[in-house]
């Protein structure tokens, strides 16, 4: 994890892998953990349906992530 934009519920990861949308994360740190399907991928505010290893890609979450928080693919 990158960063995390309260206001607008959004992560921003770098992948180390291809992800797409309808797959589903795990997002897990010292106070966070849950599961989420990807419904909502952009690089630089544009919609994306996948994304390659090395983006910088920003994901809609249910709740709050933190800065080093780590992702999985579920």
């Amino acid at each position: 994890m990158s960063a995390y934009y309260s206001k607008i519920g959004v992560a921003a990861i770098v992948l180390t892998a291809t992800l797409s949308i309808g797959e589903s994360i795990r997002v897990k740190g010292a106070t966070t953990d849950f599961v989420t399907e990807i419904t909502s991928m952009q690089i630089d505010r544009v919609a994306i349906e996948s994304a390659d290893a090395g983006a910088d890609i920003g994901v809609q979450v249910p709740s709050k992530v933190r800065k080093n928080d780590a992702v999985f693919r579920a």
